[in-house]
């Protein structure tokens, strides 16, 4: 089984170029049963990396674009009359799939923004005091604009918490840059194979959870959690969803590293991911000139790595 990650990760780099780090944390995220944030300028390939994923995993997919005037509703559905039978029946909304990606998140109102956060949180949706559940497995990948671009608002610590992950695409380097220009990303998407599928994603999904972590690697996140709330450079820290993402991430890392253990590496290479869109600096970080990069580095330098014998 720890091949499969291998040959999920190929399939999608036929189509995502020189983006390696962003594959693998992307694939830890779904694998740790948590959801992605993409935040980035149009036109970097998030909604390319969202629909090679779902192909790779051979995965149901829906894609919303937001704008000021989606529905609640649209997402999470409605009661629709029947002409023909003289009765109510329930329509679906476009989160009743696998993965959902929610393109530009930010730029729809609150209310459609806050109807998200059961599905997330609860993987069940409510219309009208009924409740249904989700097909499982389900994610949501959403892609933001940075704040600050026209028709777009920040998204609430509330709901940015849900988020396991934040990530950057970022530009190309030169080299992927040419190779994008190379292909087509409409027709090279169709040469990206399932490699795996629902119930070998969950399957999955309990190894990694059940995978080993010593004692020392529990206290060592919550002591790089407790470290974030230093009111010395921050005004909000890691949440206790914050830490279990920590160590979700974490085992989900070491087992597409191929190891059945976890090593502080493993949150080494995870923590900017989880804790960055958590945490906000204060006003006197601000004031020096600190950046959450640095910031964050901090942070893992003050602790003390601990020593696990696997």
């Amino acid at each position: 089984m720890n091949d499969i990650p291998a040959k999920i990760t190929a399939e999608i780099k036929k189509v995502i170029h020189g983006k390696d780090n962003v594959i693998k944390l992307t694939l830890c995220a779904i694998l740790a049963g948590g959801h992605v944030l993409l935040e980035d300028i149009p036109g970097v390939g998030k909604t390319t990396l969202a629909v090679a994923i779902s192909r790779a995993l051979s995965l149901k997919y829906q894609r919303v674009q937001f704008t000021p005037d989606v529905l609640p509703s649209d997402l999470l559905g409605f009661q629709l009359y029947d002409k023909n039978s003289g009765e109510f029946r329930f329509q679906e909304g476009s989160i009743y799939t696998n993965l959902f990606l929610a393109d530009e998140i930010n730029r729809t109102s609150p209310k459609t923004q806050s109807a998200l956060l059961e599905v997330m949180e609860e993987r069940h949706a409510t219309v009208e005091g009924v409740t249904r559940e989700l097909p499982s497995p389900f994610f949501v990948l959403a892609t933001q604009n940075p704040f600050g671009s026209s028709g777009t608002q920040r998204l609430p610590e509330s709901q940015l918490d849900r988020f396991m992950i934040c990530l950057t695409m970022g530009y190309p380097e030169f080299n992927d840059a040419v190779a994008v220009l190379k292909g087509d990303s409409s027709i090279d998407l169709k040469t990206v194979n399932a490699v795996t599928g629902a119930d070998e994603l969950i399957a999955m999904q309990k190894t990694v959870h059940d995978l080993y972590a010593a004692e020392e690697i529990f206290e060592y996140v919550v002591a790089l959690t407790e470290q974030t709330r230093n009111p010395e450079y921050f005004a909000l820290g890691l949440s206790p969803r914050g830490s279990i993402a920590l160590m979700r991430m974490a085992r989900a890392h070491a087992f597409v590293s191929g190891r059945n253990y976890v090593l502080p590496e493993d949150i080494h290479d995870i923590f900017y991911a989880v804790a960055a869109h958590r945490v906000r600096m204060n006003a006197r970080a601000k004031a020096e000139g600190a950046t959450l990069p640095v910031l964050l580095d901090m942070v893992l330098r003050q602790v003390p790595v601990p020593k696990v014998n696997p």
